[in-house]
């Protein structure tokens, strides 16, 4: 089976915010990552409280991003960091996540990030990509490479489409990441179907 993860930016939605988070667990992605980097905790934290109640009625994942006392406060036990975090995590906080994530860009930082206990990793940014202008992707020997260093699941991320997800699982990545048209396409439901059926 090949997964979907939907990033979130809601700088990038057309719509009211929540109601795009509601559509896309109806659709039942993998997880949705709380990626809202431009938040206060404060705000995220009360933003992430909106968002955890919508996943938990559809049973999706909420895994929240690099504020931790968000996580305690709001008892979410998935969260996705950035490796400098996580490598500042005692093994009491590390183990208390069922779900534990980094964003890796280097073999070295995905081997280092298994052993530090996530459960899977994001690696890239693969293909070049609006969010990383003037930065070209890594490509797929990159995320080859990743995949044959970790035995956790490797989502890879960075202009992935309907166009590459093929290539992106055929190198040995376990799912895929998607913002951008997580955010703005038309038919939620169509959008992420499309890409799982791409995989196959």
């Amino acid at each position: 089976m090949f997964d979907i993860l939907c990033v979130t930016n809601r700088l990038l939605c057309n719509e009211d915010f929540l109601v795009r988070i509601e559509k896309l667990a109806a659709a039942h992605p993998k997880g949705i990552i709380l990626r809202e980097k431009d938040l206060a905790e404060e705000e995220y934290m009360e933003l992430a409280g909106k968002v955890i109640a919508i996943c938990k009625k559809h049973g999706v994942p909420c895994i929240l991003h690099s504020f931790l006392n968000s996580s305690k406060e709001l008892g979410c036990t998935a969260m996705h960091l950035p490796m400098h975090i996580l490598r500042e995590l005692s093994i009491e906080d590390r183990q208390g996540f069922t779900l534990l994530g980094a964003s890796c860009h280097s073999v070295e930082d995905a081997v280092e990030a298994e052993k530090l206990g996530c459960t899977y990793i994001t690696a890239g940014h693969v293909f070049d990509t609006d969010c990383k202008k003037g930065l070209p992707g890594r490509g797929l020997n990159f995320l080859e490479q990743v995949c044959k260093s970790v035995s956790v699941p490797v989502y890879a991320i960075g202009g992935i489409d309907a166009s590459n997800i093929a290539e992106v699982r055929k190198v040995g990545a376990s799912g895929a990441c998607i913002m951008s048209g997580a955010m703005q396409c038309e038919n939620v439901d169509e959008y992420i179907s499309a890409f799982k059926g791409e995989a196959k």
